[in-house]
């Protein structure tokens, strides 16, 4: 339990999901605004409400785009004296955080590394998951306690790496969705029913993510690389001249896992050298630019 009261600003998936979460978790939720009102989910739209002015914590959750545009609206506001200014942006430093820390309240980041795309199972997304957090002293204390009440743990964002840190975020939360979309179309082009291609996929990326629960880097890799098979790996290439942005994303996340095959010593160097040859070659279709 904790004494804070949080007001949530934007009221889309984010805020909706951080709301229900925190209620679960015993946190007083003075009020969600959005741009549209719904007495149905106790959300207010158009000026400010009063209970702006009684909660200890204003979480913003609007998008990027329209995060300056909300503070700004906030320095007007009437916010509590000393109520701590959160918002949920993983990449933006914003400048609107500048007036309302001038007028004396504490402000920070509170970035859940998790997809809230449901309101509904918010509280079990959350639990166990991270919160990335930074700012001023008072704000990160305030976002320990919320990512408490949520069951979540906090990583501190050191001071200017937000842009590396949401870089990680993407990798990890964005890009397998890119590689299953590239595996589907590979499928489907030589003939594969597009339904039957997924479900094949499907339970080979899930055990590739359990992998990564007991180990990481090569530990956790399986595949032609870590086998040295640069036979396999010629194959490839050549099935893929055809397909230019695939093959440049084959090349780039094969040179990425033989760096790691290599530190971790367990393949024969001289197999690897040669997977590194064929990758560095810039063989590509006739039709198709040559890139280094």
């Amino acid at each position: 339990m904790t004494d804070d009261r949080v007001f949530i600003f934007g009221a889309g998936r984010a805020g909706r999901s951080l709301a229900r979460a925190l209620r679960a978790g015993g946190v007083q939720v003075t009020g969600l605004h959005g741009r549209q009102a719904s007495s149905a989910e106790g959300i207010s739209a158009g000026a400010a409400p009063k209970s702006l002015g009684a909660a200890t914590c204003v979480l913003v959750t609007v998008r990027d785009a329209q995060l300056e545009g909300a503070l700004a609206t906030l320095a007007t506001a009437p916010i509590a004296p000393g109520a701590v200014v959160l918002h949920a942006s993983g990449s933006a430093d914003p400048e609107g955080l500048a007036p309302l820390r001038r007028a004396g309240h504490p402000c920070g980041t509170f970035h859940p590394l998790v997809a809230l795309s449901d309101p509904e199972n918010a509280p079990q997304t959350l639990r166990g998951a991270w919160i990335g957090i930074d700012g001023d002293q008072q704000a990160r204390q305030v976002s320990e306690r919320l990512a408490a009440a949520v069951a979540a743990h906090v990583l501190y964002i050191p001071p200017g790496e937000k842009a590396r840190y949401h870089a990680a975020a993407v990798f990890a939360s964005n890009f397998p969705t890119v590689l299953m979309c590239l595996a589907e179309q590979l499928l489907r082009e030589v003939g594969i029913a597009p339904d039957v291609g997924r479900r094949a996929l499907h339970p080979l990326f899930a055990s590739a993510v359990e992998n990564l629960r007991g180990g990481a880097g090569a530990t956790a890799l399986t595949g032609p690389i870590v086998r040295g098979d640069a036979d396999t790996i010629a194959r490839h290439l050549r099935a893929l001249r055809a397909h230019p942005d695939t093959l440049d994303a084959y090349r780039a996340l094969s040179r990425a896992a033989l760096r790691w095959v290599r530190e971790s010593g367990t393949t024969d160097g001289g197999r690897l050298d040669e997977i590194e040859r064929q990758l560095g070659a810039t063989d590509r279709s006739p039709s198709s630019p040559t890139v280094a």
